[in-house]
């Protein structure tokens, strides 16, 4: 079974927020989720971003693979550069 971290839409209509979840591959895109690992909130200025990052890097260990959007927005919070130092060690 693969397992991505991606973004699942919630919000009313023209006025979307996300959350972070990790999801079997092939279940729908806002269907059934595994997990929830924060929120994103393109609306507001600056953007804002709410992750649990123990949960993140537990499931990236794991195998989970984040989607291109969400890689970008685990760049900006340092996430990435983490998982990195610990595949390291």
């Amino acid at each position: 079974m693969a397992v991505k971290i991606r973004l699942n839409r919630m919000g009313a209509k023209k006025n979307p927020f996300y959350r972070v979840v990790v999801a079997d591959s092939r279940a729908p895109r806002d269907g059934r989720f595994i997990e929830i690992l924060g929120n994103y909130d393109p609306s507001k200025q600056p953007a804002v971003v709410s992750l649990n990052e123990e949960k993140v890097l537990d499931w990236m260990n794991k195998g989970a693979q984040p989607t291109d959007t969400v890689k970008n927005l685990f760049s900006k919070q340092g996430i990435m550069a983490k998982f990195a130092e610990s595949k390291k060690k």
